[in-house]
């Protein structure tokens, strides 16, 4: 997804400043889908105000600079929509946790049983996060289905984690270090 996508989107959902959109996506709801930054949010808000997709006004805050705080246009509604009709791209899934795994067998146990365990830690505030979005008094039925989707799937990764955790345990070296890189080797 682009980043002129989620501004666009979440817009429509609210007017917002460069900040809040920013903080929408990094903590909020819309973190599941981009990767934005403000080096990347600032220039799009500029292109999309320049293309009349969006709209901006200033308001004044006392003691501090004014706050921009944008606004979809209808004709950023229709591209919206537009952008959202094409077939979404694959999702992207990176992790450092499946790095770990895949090295499991140059790694002294301690190390795989530590990053198991921080992975679960994750997959729990991640089902913690997503289920406090589908119970908010403020969402609405599409997002409370994608919160509730998101929550199966992060669920399914738990449970596989849990049931499978010893067999990615048993990969690794032993915590005495007398087997590191013997099973590189072999």
């Amino acid at each position: 997804m682009s980043i002129r996508t989620l501004c666009l989107a979440i817009l429509h959902a609210r007017e917002a400043t460069g900040y809040e959109i920013k903080k929408l996506s990094v903590e909020g709801t819309y973190r599941y889908f981009a990767e934005a930054s403000f080096g990347s949010i600032y220039p799009t808000l500029a292109r999309l105000e320049a293309e009349a997709l969006v709209t901006v006004r200033e308001e004044l805050q006392p003691g501090k600079p004014a706050r921009k705080v944008y606004a979809i246009t209808d004709a950023g509604r229709e591209a919206l929509v537009a952008d959202l009709s094409v077939e979404p791209a694959p999702d992207v899934f990176r992790s450092s946790f499946m790095l770990v795994a895949i090295c499991a067998p140059i790694l002294p146990r301690a190390v795989v049983t530590a990053a198991i365990e921080a992975r679960l830690e994750q997959l729990r505030a991640e089902v913690a996060h997503l289920s406090e979005i589908a119970a908010s008094a403020e969402c609405d039925d599409a997002t409370r289905w994608a919160a509730e989707y998101g929550v199966r799937c992060v669920a399914r990764s738990h449970e596989y984690l849990i049931e499978n955790r010893g067999r990615l345990e048993a990969l690794a070296q032993p915590d005495d270090g007398a087997g590191i890189g013997r099973r590189a080797a072999e």
